[in-house]
């Protein structure tokens, strides 16, 4: 399928034909989970990269060779990074014959050829947002994140695997916070020809391809980006083309907007659209995986054309179920996608026009679990029309099978546990240590099996791992310190406000870490419910305390923005100012600082809302302990040794009791374990039981938590099923 993509760009000023092959380099995302080609692009030009984030504009600004070319180091490294980037890429599933390859993916043709011929047509991902890195703002939260982590385990394995998307030119919004702590909101533009993106060909015409999507009284034209991350190919559909109306432009403009008319839009052109550009490049897929239900009209696409080709509706609704999966990611029904069936009825008519599909028969399959006939449920369309459903941990699976069981009719919803990408997530400093003893991180289903993983945890040095996280810490300490000062400065703080802030934030003070999104339910201010208890703890002289907050809120959630602005206000009060932080504009590379860096990660959402909670299976593979409700992940991550509980698995239906209780557990803890424990030092001057948490945090995570284990697991309980159709 690649060889239907576009060559590589032509950029201008030109590059020198002997470093042609960095071109090959900044349009595949492998480079973001691969620091040594970060490391070569900032060696041409840091001004730019600090700038950008992003190796293309790197390559654009460029205009005078002759220093690096006249640089053996530089040379030899390039070299080095351009081997090792085409060996990856010469084992592509579709490029080559990948059975001789050391991969997952070649290991499976050789041991197991049956499972492997299932996956002769690769499996294709449908997705409303995408997290690969902070430059391409297409991602909001966990969601998309985990998302672009699926597909760089998908290409570390060799999976067969093509991913649908749409290409947000405002992106998902930068959060500013005010000296007031509210929240702003700001839509940057994203431009195509500065991101590692190209067009894709049309291959019976050889022009950039372009399909639409019929609406009432026109047809919408999409056209059809790729990002290539490592052998996996993601295409990005979007409609802000000169061939469409204004009005059309904007559908694919921004994630997640408000306006429930537009957001049906979207999710069209996503599930339409994607269906339509893997017709026109010749892919059909082995099994259609809808992650969350916003593509889930790629059903009816779907359905069309059997109806076209002559198929009954029934027969042709059980030959789509046979091979489409789902997977739901969050606990209540209430948090799904719902739209008005009357709009729904109104936007669908042209796709169902000349095929014989009855537009209420389709509506009838989104009807929720209150059979609401004026509702369209995405999530219970998804479930119904999915051979395989699943949800991502073992807690979220018992709420979503008690939620959705007059809809599933017996079936089960499997719980397939989330995971992250080791390669993305892992701080420089330990993975300095992990290849110091030979774990290779790009594949960790071969290292799980020979134990090497659980060898590192065990060969690490006290010395080695504490002081490499003293390091990260230190560093999270200084862009905290910029960040900061910034965001004073802008609010007008004077000089010595701002001088103050070199102040903050001792490295070597105990550090909860709490980002995510600033939703209610999970609870930011649960720390704040006896605030004069909080002091003591934070302020102790022998044994102080920071805690770190980041997050955004929806821009529509005003109860959630409004969490924001009582925590900004606390950090800047006498009481607080100095131990609490709020750091805005929480993306990847914040993200990467938080979970590398602090000492803790506090979670405490209301049980069980927390589907997942993958930030903090970043934290503990980092050496970075959980304290934290058992919910999501940890409810079956925590071992007692990993990490601390807060509460039991009891749940008060008073809320504000169990919030009290849930507080009371939290600052007991807090007293009782977690902060003796940092500040115990043995005869070295190390806090020895304290990094025999960090090693089992690491441990526990490093590979049970994975998105290799993930995916494994995702290919035999759910890709084999519905690609040899034999899930129904």
């Amino acid at each position: 399928m690649l060889s239907t993509l576009p060559a590589d760009p032509v950029i201008a000023p030109p590059i020198p034909a002997r470093l042609e092959g960095l071109k090959r380099l900044a349009y595949n995302l492998y480079w973001t989970w691969h620091p040594r080609v970060i490391s070569l692009f900032k060696r041409i030009d840091a001004h730019t990269w600090s700038q950008a984030r992003n190796p293309v504009p790197v390559l654009r600004a460029k205009t005078d060779w002759s220093d690096l070319l006249d640089n053996p180091e530089f040379l030899t490294e390039y070299g080095l990074v351009l081997k090792a980037f085409d060996d990856y890429m010469a084992a592509a599933w579709d490029v080559a014959a990948p059975g001789n390859a050391d991969n997952w993916f070649g290991r499976l043709q050789r041991e197991a050829p049956a499972k492997s011929e299932a996956f002769a047509k690769p499996v294709a991902y449908f997705c409303a947002e995408f997290g690969l890195h902070e430059h391409l703002q297409i991602y909001s939260g966990g969601l998309g994140v985990l998302a672009g982590d699926h597909l760089k385990t998908a290409s570390d394995m060799n999976l067969p695997l093509v991913a649908i998307g749409l290409l947000y030119r405002q992106g998902y919004f930068r959060q500013a916070i005010d000296a007031e702590g509210l929240q702003e909101h700001g839509y940057p533009h994203i431009e195509p020809e500065h991101m590692p993106l190209l067009r894709v060909q049309d291959p019976k015409t050889g022009r950039p391809l372009q399909v639409y999507v019929e609406l009432p009284s026109r047809k919408v034209q999409v056209a059809v980006w790729v990002a290539r991350v490592g052998r996996v190919p993601l295409l990005l559909l979007d409609t802000d083309i000169a061939d469409n109306a204004a009005a059309d432009r904007p559908i694919t403009s921004q994630l997640y907007v408000r306006g429930r008319e537009m957001r049906l839009h979207q999710e069209l052109v996503l599930g339409v659209g994607g269906g339509r550009a893997l017709k026109a490049i010749g892919v059909e897929p082995s099994a259609w995986h809808l992650n969350e239900g916003h593509s889930a009209f790629m059903i009816v696409e779907r359905l069309r054309d059997q109806m076209k080709a002559g198929t009954p509706f029934t027969q042709g609704l059980d030959a789509i179920r046979k091979n489409a999966v789902f997977t739901i990611h969050t606990p209540v029904s209430a948090g799904n996608e719902k739209f008005d069936a009357n709009l729904v009825r109104r936007l669908t008519a042209p796709l169902m026009a000349d095929t014989g599909m009855d537009v209420e028969r389709v509506l009838e399959l989104g009807r929720g679990e209150h059979a609401d006939p004026n509702v369209f449920d995405m999530t219970a369309f998804s479930l119904r029309m999915s051979a395989v459903s699943n949800a991502v941990s073992q807690l979220h699976a018992a709420t979503a099978n008690g939620t959705w069981k007059h809809i599933m009719a017996g079936r089960e919803i499997l719980g397939v546990t989330n995971g992250v990408h080791m390669g993305s997530w892992l701080g420089p400093r330990l993975r300095w240590l992990a290849e110091d003893v030979d774990v290779n991180l790009e594949d960790l289903g071969k290292e799980h099996a020979s134990g090497a993983l659980a060898q590192m945890v065990a060969d690490l040095d006290d010395t080695k791992l504490f002081d490499g996280h003293q390091r990260q810490k230190t560093e999270l300490m200084y862009f905290m310190r910029n960040r900061l000062r910034k965001q004073l400065a802008r609010h007008g703080e004077g000089p010595d406000t701002l001088a103050d802030v070199d102040k903050f934030f001792d490295s070597t003070t105990l550090t909860l870490g709490f980002a995510r999104r600033f939703a209610t339910y999970k609870r930011a201010h649960l720390l704040f419910t006896d605030e004069e208890r909080l002091a003591r703890i934070l302020w102790n002289k022998e044994r102080p305390v920071n805690i770190v907050f980041a997050g955004k809120a929806h821009p529509a959630d005003r109860p959630g923005q409004k969490v924001i602005a009582d925590l900004w206000q606390k950090s800047r009060s006498d009481r607080f100012r100095g131990r609490v932080f709020v750091i805005e504009d929480y993306d990847m590379r914040v993200g990467r600082f938080l979970v590398d860096g602090v000492d803790v990660w506090l979670n405490n959402p209301r049980r069980p809302l927390e589907a997942s909670g993958t930030s903090g299976m970043k934290a503990a593979a980092n050496g970075i302990p959980n304290l934290s409700i058992l919910d999501g992940w940890w409810d079956e991550g925590f071992d007692g040794d990993n990490g601390w509980a807060i509460g039991n698995r009891d749940k008060n239906v008073d809320d504000n009791v169990q919030d009290t209780a849930d507080a009371l557990s939290l600052y007991e803890t807090l007293e009782r374990d977690v902060v003796p424990t940092y500040y115990d030092r043995d005869h070295r001057g190390l806090p020895s039981r304290w990094i025999a948490k960090m090693r089992s945090a690491m441990s526990s995570a490093i590979w049970n938590f994975s998105t290799h284990r993930m995916l494994e697991e995702y290919v035999e309980r759910v890709y084999l099923p519905a690609a040899r159709g034999r899930a129904v």
